[in-house]
Formats: C-alpha cells, sequence, structure tokens
C-alpha cells in the first residue's frame, strides 16, 4: 500500500498571511497523523514564506511519522538539515518569483555540486530524494549523482488540458517510476495531485509514497483536516 505524506505549508501560508500564531502547520501536522499521515512534509524555503524554522524545529521533536523536509541545496540548508536529521531530505529547485515549485531540478547544470551536496547528507545517514520531471535522463542522472530515491514531478499530467495529454503524461510517469524501481531508487510522485485525478496516478505499484499538500489543505477548509487526510487515504489505497 502507499504512502500519504502530507505537506502542511499552506497551513503556514494562512497564518503568514497575517503575521500570526494560527493556523499552527504544527497542529495540523498532528492532527493529519491521527487520520492515518504516514509521513509529513514542510518546504523550508530560502525566504521564509511558509514555514518557519521554529516549525521545522518543533515538528521534529512532536511528530510520530516521518518528516520529509523539502530544501534547496544551498549551505545554509545542509546546515540546518545536518542538525534537524529528518527522515528524509528532498532537494527541489526553488526560484523566489515562483508561486510554487514549478519544475523538477535541473540536474546536468553544476551536477558535480550536487553530487557532492548529495555525499554529505548520506555521510549524515539523511536519505535524499530528488524532485526530478519524469524523464528517463533525470532517472539515471538521479543514480549516478548518489540519491536514495526520487520525486517525479506531476505537474504537467495535473495541469493537462486533454484526456490525450493525460494519457501521454501517465505513460511518462509509468516507465520513469518502472526504471527508477529497478535502479533501486525509492519512488515517490507529487505536485498538482488531488481528488479528482490521483487515481491513473495511485495505480502504479512502482510508487511508495505520494506528497500532496495544497488539494488537502484546500479540502479540509470544508471537512476538516482529519476527514480530508482519510478521503486521499482511501483513493491511494
Amino acid at each position: 500500500m502507499a504512502r500519504l505524506s502530507v505537506n502542511v505549508d499552506h497551513v503556514a501560508t494562512i497564518r503568514q498571511a497575517r503575521l500570526s500564531d494560527e493556523p499552527d502547520p504544527v497542529q495540523a501536522a498532528l492532527r493529519a497523523e491521527v487520520a492515518g499521515a504516514n509521513s509529513i512534509t514542510v518546504h523550508l524555503r530560502e525566504d521564509r514564506r511558509h514555514i518557519q524554522d521554529r516549525d521545522l524545529a518543533i515538528l521534529r521533536r512532536t511528530i510520530k511519522t516521518d518528516l520529509n523536509l523539502e530544501m534547496a541545496a544551498t549551505p545554509e540548508m545542509l546546515k540546518i538539515a545536518m542538525e534537524i536529521k529528518p527522515d528524509l531530505v528532498t532537494l527541489v529547485p526553488e526560484k523566489r518569483q515562483e508561486l510554487t515549485t514549478e519544475g523538477g531540478l535541473d540536474l546536468k547544470t553544476n551536477s558535480e555540486e550536487l553530487k557532492g551536496f548529495i555525499s554529505e547528507l548520506r555521510g549524515s545517514e539523511l536519505p535524499v530524494n530528488l524532485f526530478i520531471d519524469p524523464n528517463a535522463d533525470a532517472i539515471k542522472m538521479s543514480h549516478k549523482l548518489g540519491a536514495t530515491g526520487v520525486e517525479l514531478h506531476s505537474g504537467t499530467y495535473a495541469e493537462a488540458k486533454s484526456i490525450a495529454e493525460k494519457r501521454v503524461e501517465v505513460k511518462r510517469i509509468q516507465d520513469c517510476a518502472i526504471l527508477a524501481s529497478r535502479l533501486k531508487l525509492s519512488v515517490h510522485a507529487g505536485h498538482g495531485l488531488d481528488y479528482r485525478n490521483i487515481a491513473p496516478i495511485a495505480a502504479m505499484r512502482e510508487i511508495e509514497e505520494f506528497a500532496i499538500g495544497f488539494s488537502i489543505i484546500a479540502r479540509s477548509v470544508y471537512t476538516g483536516i482529519e476527514e480530508a487526510v482519510r478521503e486521499m487515504k482511501r483513493l491511494i489505497g
């Protein structure tokens, strides 16, 4: 059965809109765990637009499931990861002007620096996923760079307008999941997945975990986070 990692960044986004102390992403994470979340994901961005260092530190001390820290490959974030010791580090691209992560990592530019960064994390016994677009070259490069796994960017699939386009993207993700699995990489998927489009991706047995945030937090406005998590768990089954 695939695991569900609930991303609570958008709870912090609401809080930061008023620079208040509510809603608290830590409380949201704890409620998500009670409802069956297997992991909690947070992205500590360089500009701290949503998740704050305080959130990360408290989550590390309080959650009972796994903590997945999404972060850019920078010296500051390396230091934080070494101190916090999350259960998983997911390296993601980051631009200050973007609303959310717009695509996978560029693994060819500065590949040696990225390889060294991954090596330092793994030297501290931290598993490392790379957030990549679903293509064979990116899978092979992730393996070559020493990553322990990949998170396949499902945004292009989620944004596809026609059935034909969606079928093409489903096949791309499926082929990449199979290749990554054959290379002994752990296979995760995320970005843009919601209650209406998750089924074809959830059917892929090679995908071990889904990282889903926005759709769960949006649904929780109406249902509460516990029911929103339970509903998504049923769908990824």
